[in-house]
């Protein structure tokens, strides 16, 4: 009789990455048949944490064999590992390994629910994909894949940190700058911030794909607010972020031109001034949540990175 899909218990289960065996237990089948993750004979599999800065981070990633390089993989806010099989069937079939984590406060991961301290803190998260890297022996070269909050994490490390001479090509999915409609959102932090520590959350239409849209007010690990902590580190990150120097590195930026969750035009433009020669793909009528976006913008998304990664 199949499990039932209960986070909590997952969370309490999950071992050490190191110890995490290729045969998973009940609630790790449960979990992968819940959110469609791909499990074969010839794929090997690991679920388990790593330990970053006191609290346990999720760490999940499929390899063949003889995969040809690997693909690391950051999620956006209020998402986690388990809405990105998208993402994983793609990268298996172009035979890529593929490794990903859930941020601290989302999904497996502990941490204050959808909260952040500081937006260094997911420079932690980044050093410690790097090192479940080294741990699982997956080869090289490692691409870096981020969507949204994601690409603001991989452009805050090719900015300001030291980048790896090893990195194979980073992709920036529709990366948070600004959000849209920032300056009326920092003046509600401001307003609010004295009084209150979080928000009820609304869910925005970020993708044409209305399954998709159903599936995450349904799914059990979203969370249900909005704390003024991450807003705050949100506000002190951006300035941070616009006057960094400019970086000799030239990711990959693929934007939709229906976003209304980053501010996009503005954020291609304070990208294209920071880094050298990037490449920018539009994507008409794409949404934000390009890997969770209607069949066809997806089918689209996922010819122009085949083409990229031939």
């Amino acid at each position: 009789m199949n499990e039932t899909f209960d986070p909590q218990r997952l969370r309490q289960q999950l071992p050490p990455l190191s110890a995490a065996a290729a045969e998973s237990g009940p609630q790790v089948q449960a979990y992968r048949r819940y959110y469609g993750l791909q499990h074969r004979a010839d794929i090997h599999s690991r679920l388990g944490w790593v330990e970053v800065e006191g609290r346990k981070l999720a760490v999940q990633g499929w390899w063949r064999d003889d995969a040809r390089a690997t693909i690391l993989l950051l999620h956006g806010y209020y998402d986690h590992m388990g809405l990105y099989r998208h993402v994983f069937d793609w990268a298996l079939a172009m035979n890529f390994a593929v490794l990903s984590c859930d941020l601290p406060g989302h999904g497996l991961s502990e941490g204050a629910p959808a909260s952040i301290g500081d937006f260094a803190e997911y420079q932690a998260v980044l050093a410690a994909l790097f090192q479940a890297a080294e741990l699982l022996h997956l080869p090289q070269p490692w691409h870096l894949f981020g969507q949204s909050t994601g690409g603001a994490i991989l452009l805050d490390y090719l900015l300001t940190g030291a980048p790896r001479p090893d990195l194979g090509q980073t992709v920036l999915l529709a990366p948070l700058v600004r959000p849209h409609a920032w300056a009326r959102a920092k003046l509600s932090y401001h307003l609010l911030n004295p009084f209150v520590s979080q928000i009820a959350r609304r869910y925005s239409d970020n993708s044409g794909d209305t399954a998709f849209l159903d599936f995450v007010r349904r799914d059990p690990m979203q969370a249900q607010i909005l704390p003024t902590a991450w807003v705050g580190a949100l506000a002190r990150w951006i300035p941070h972020i616009e006057s960094a120097p400019r970086s000799g590195q030239s990711p990959l930026i693929i934007q939709g031109d229906a976003d209304t969750t980053v501010d996009w035009q503005h954020n291609l433009g304070v990208l294209q001034d920071k880094f050298h020669q990037p490449e920018q793909l539009i994507l008409s009528g794409a949404r934000h949540h390009l890997v969770n976006e209607d069949e066809a913008q997806r089918r689209r998304l996922f010819e122009l990175l085949g083409e990229r990664f031939a």
